[in-house]
């Protein structure tokens, strides 16, 4: 049985999907996984498949391509959302299961980050896990540098708790 996982992004800017995605097709080289290389990857090339994968940086995405009813942001800048950290967390787990909703995914994914070290979410049928990474960060400042960092973490551990995940399922 294939697992069709399904991401709505923010401060990842779709870098999971992406990930998840070569490394499903068996992708190589310079194509291939750039972060995600898991230890079992024949396993997952015939067992995982990327339904879609969004970038979801504004309230107003959220509200029309989501249709989540999310809690008001502490700021925004230009229309993106920019949130604390423990709303960050419950947006990524309402971004996850929409995701998952809207698409028939069996896994949703969902990143948010506006100031502290971000929300991630990962939601299955049986469980919703919720993290951050590992880098505060605020995305109101213009440390391009700090942003990186943490988009980085936040990709990595993103990565890494999906193979925790399908590995148990499997």
């Amino acid at each position: 049985m294939t697992i069709k996982i399904a991401t709505a992004e923010c401060f990842t800017h779709g870098i999971i999907a992406r990930e998840i995605h070569a490394c499903a097709q068996g992708y190589q080289g310079e194509f291939g996984p750039d972060i995600w290389k898991p230890t079992t990857l024949e396993n997952f090339q015939d067992e995982i498949t990327l339904l879609c994968g969004m970038f979801i940086p504004t309230l107003s995405a959220l509200k029309s391509v989501l249709k989540v009813d999310p809690p008001e942001p502490h700021k925004l800048l230009n229309g993106i959302k920019v949130y604390k950290e423990e709303d960050d967390q419950e947006v990524a787990v309402l971004m996850a299961k929409a995701v998952k909703n809207i698409s028939g995914a069996d896994i949703g994914i969902g990143t948010t980050a506006g100031i502290g070290k971000g929300g991630i979410a990962i939601v299955t049928p049986e469980l919703a896990v919720k993290t951050t990474s590992d880098v505060y960060a605020d995305l109101c400042s213009s440390n391009s540098e700090q942003l990186l960092l943490r988009q980085r973490s936040g990709v990595e551990k993103t990565l890494l708790l999906l193979e925790q995940i399908l590995n148990h399922q499997s």
